[in-house]
């Protein structure tokens, strides 16, 4: 998410300002951080059954692929949504260069083709494994699919006097498919854990990189790797500033405890996903939780004033290997119409190895905002993927 201190340059919570709070004087700011209630425990609802009307979607590009050639409906219905509890239970840890715990999750269908290559999830700023509920059991059906909690979110160690940056977290996938995954794989991620995986891929020396896909990729760290847009040029004073307080650790103690309340993260997810049904008490659960662990307020104030990291734009032209590029037309931290929107709907144009695709009435979290048109677009280009 960002700043408002939010949450992912660009991920359920990075540290972007939603455009339509940029307007917003640094009071207002603070004062909309200020309300708090009580932790509820998690609910063991299921998932929402209720029609939704789907959004309509926009395909543009090179090999444009047509959801007619696979349908997803049956798979859909059938994958349902994971309970909270199950992912806990289900989870296993991996230590990484033998010091950093990160946890980590895996499913497959006892009939998963092993010519298939591996999916890995991973999620944005501020989310972590769980983000991927409404996922991993429609595309576990056909993969073997791989979720982790990236170092400093979610379950993973959050270690004390770390310097996050977005080539730790790329170097951490690449750890990981090395020593965990041992296949060619096929990297997904959201908003800043898309960059980390922009930034694996495009490493040199990898090899088990099989594809590409990302949803509402970040442009970096956070925002100020976005300099080419006119609403953080604006903002930039007050992003310094920002930094400055949380430089200080009783004041960013403070910062961070206000974000983290329940109603403040709630907030902040209404204004980043289309589909408001979603916001439920589970996700904001799944936002919050992590957020008390010992470590997550260094976490939180070295990502938000570190350096944003390599930049996409830079990056995307060196990759050959296949890419789908999945964009909610409502997203306030990455919208379609900044300088990281209008660079990525340009691609397909420019490399003939990129796909996209615009939800309409989606945000910045497409998989969990609008799961069904995501599987829609998602599952026929897996599909259509060389077998290993």
């Amino acid at each position: 998410m960002k700043v408002l201190l939010s949450a992912s340059p660009q991920s359920p919570l990075k540290l972007h300002l939603p455009i339509q709070l940029q307007q917003r004087t640094r009071e207002e700011l603070i004062s909309c951080c200020c309300r708090r209630r009580h932790h509820p425990r998690y609910s063991k609802s299921t998932t929402n059954n209720i029609n939704k009307k789907k959004a309509a979607t926009i395909s543009v590009g090179c090999n444009n692929i047509t959801s007619n050639s696979y349908s997803t409906s049956s798979r859909s219905s059938s994958g349902g949504v994971l309970e909270i509890r199950e992912i806990k239970e289900r989870c296993t840890k991996w230590q990484w260069r033998g010091q950093y715990s990160i946890n980590y999750f895996v499913s497959s269908n006892n009939s998963t083709s092993q010519s298939n290559p591996s999916l890995l999830l991973v999620h944005g700023f501020g989310a972590s494994i769980p983000h991927w509920r409404r996922n991993i059991g429609t595309l576990a059906q056909n993969y073997t699919v791989y979720a982790i909690d990236l170092l400093g979110f979610g379950a993973s160690d959050k270690p004390e006097g770390f310097s996050y940056s977005m080539e730790a977290w790329a170097q951490l996938i690449l750890d990981f498919l090395e020593e965990i995954i041992q296949k060619p794989t096929v990297l997904i991620g959201n908003s800043v854990g898309s960059l980390a995986c922009v930034i694996a891929a495009s490493d040199s020396s990898q090899s088990l990189v099989r594809g590409l896909v990302l949803l509402n990729c970040s442009g970096g760290m956070n925002n100020k790797a976005i300099v080419d847009d006119w609403r953080i040029k604006l903002l930039l004073p007050l992003l310094w500033f920002i930094d400055f307080l949380l430089k200080q650790r009783g004041i960013a103690s403070v910062i961070f405890e206000r974000v983290k309340r329940r109603d403040t993260l709630k907030n902040i997810l209404l204004s980043v996903y289309g589909n408001k049904e979603n916001v439920d008490d589970i996700l904001v659960e799944i936002i919050s939780e992590p957020t008390n662990d010992e470590g997550a307020l260094d976490a939180f104030v070295s990502i938000v004033t570190g350096p944003p990291g390599p930049n996409p734009v830079q990056l995307m032209p060196k990759l050959s290997l296949p890419v789908l590029v999945i964009w909610g037309n409502e997203d306030t931290f990455t919208p379609v119409d900044g300088p990281v929107g209008k660079y990525f709907s340009s691609l397909p144009s420019q490399l003939s190895n990129v796909n996209l695709f615009i939800l309409e009435g989606v945000g910045h979290c497409p998989h969990d905002d609008r799961p069904e048109l995501v599987h829609e677009k998602l599952l026929p280009w897996l599909a259509k993927l060389p077998a290993s």
